[in-house]
């Protein structure tokens, strides 16, 4: 985390919440002419959203002891308007709304060949889902490959590069295919799944639009013929297995300590955004790409 990269981020994310807030300023109802109704702080958005994307990335497990104990100590010269710890957190859900249209805006590019997955974010123990009250009314019981939990679904596609292509957030009980419709309107090429992607209904859908889903078959399945290029790549959906361990053990998406949904809210997007900026992400080597109506391949 040196000082140029720290100021390379801020200048993207500040150049996106400029552009952003002059969007939204045409929309907002106007207000009174004496009464201002937002004021201005030690720290803008920019720079709070820049210091937690690099908490995600600093390896740091808790917050408090990121700011305190690095951000404070060492980062006042690039921050000169820090404030306190507690002000930190109060001001923190003026970035929700901008640091979920900031993930939203650095998808991928869209390659031909994407993975879809879906990973649990448990918000507390199983033992103490009676007693949760921060997010009672808002998440659900699930189940997944690992047990029951309590809490959401984490839904994302990314291409061969490891890159995001699409994020959804759901409550636990949603069906994995539920949202893949919408999260692939704007693809092409081919979808590669688990059996839990398993319908025909979502085959007939994405296949009208050009996206085939590719999918393992189950023991009472009949079998069917694919291409040797699609079995290769099926085998390598455990790519996007690799991206939901980074996110949940180097992004720290997943952790049972909110006081309110908006924290985790910010924790999940800031986490994602750290990824997009991680140095190195899990990637394929394929010597072909595939184009818009493509179901072969051509070699790079």
């Amino acid at each position: 985390m040196t000082p140029e990269r720290i100021t390379e981020v801020f200048c993207e994310v500040d150049d996106f919440v400029k552009a952003i807030k002059k969007a939204l300023k045409t929309r907002l109802l106007p207000g009174p002419k004496k009464r201002q109704r937002y004021r201005e702080t030690g720290l803008s958005e920019s720079e709070m959203i820049t210091i937690l994307i690099f908490f995600h990335l600093s390896g740091y497990r808790t917050f408090k002891h990121f700011y305190t104990w690095h951000v404070q100590k060492y980062w006042h010269p690039l921050f000169p308007g820090m404030v306190s710890y507690n002000r930190f957190i109060n001001l923190l859900p003026r970035v929700c709304f901008l640091l979920g249209a900031f993930v939203h805006t650095r998808r991928g590019t869209n390659t031909g060949i994407a993975f879809v997955d879906s990973t649990r974010l448990a918000v507390c123990h199983n033992k103490r889902i009676s007693t949760n009250k921060v997010f009672r009314g808002k998440a659900r019981i699930g189940k997944t490959t690992m047990g029951w939990f309590y809490g959401f679904k984490l839904h994302l596609v990314i291409n061969d590069m490891g890159e995001l292509l699409a994020v959804r957030v759901t409550t636990g009980n949603v069906d994995d295919r539920t949202p893949v419709s919408d999260m692939t309107q704007h693809m092409f090429g081919k979808v590669f799944g688990d059996k839990g992607y398993i319908s025909n209904d979502l085959f007939k859908t994405l296949f009208k639009r050009g996206v085939m889903l590719i999918t393992h078959l189950r023991s009472n399945m009949k079998n069917r013929l694919l291409p040797l290029i699609d079995k290769l790549l099926l085998r390598k959906r455990s790519l996007i297995e690799t991206v939901n361990d980074q996110l949940k053990n180097i992004s720290q998406i997943e952790h049972t300590r909110h006081r309110a949904p908006t924290s985790f809210l910010i924790n999940l997007f800031a986490g994602l955004a750290a990824y997009i900026y991680q140095p190195k992400k899990p990637r394929l080597k394929l010597p072909f790409t595939l184009l818009p109506g493509d179901s072969q391949g051509t070699l790079a």
